[in-house]
């Protein structure tokens, strides 16, 4: 099972699930990501956080314990 943190730069990739719950899913889903729909990996900083991130053609910064909770395939 792969997380949206296990992806590198330039990769686009499908979520497949999201984990988590309450605000922190209802805050992932406002931003467009849900079941099925496309991420590709623009930029990672070095650390790993954040994560610069398009999704239905806007330009999002994800946070590392966030990508964590997004299942993709």
């Amino acid at each position: 099972m792969k997380t949206l943190k296990d992806i590198s730069c330039g990769q686009t990739v499908k979520v497949t699930r999201l984990t988590g719950a309450g605000p922190i899913k209802r805050r992932i889903m406002d931003m467009g990501i849900t079941k099925g729909v496309d991420v590709f990996v623009r930029k990672v900083a070095p650390l790993g956080d954040p994560m610069e991130i398009t999704v239905r053609g806007y330009e999002l910064s994800v946070r590392k314990a966030d990508a964590e909770m997004i299942q993709v395939e």
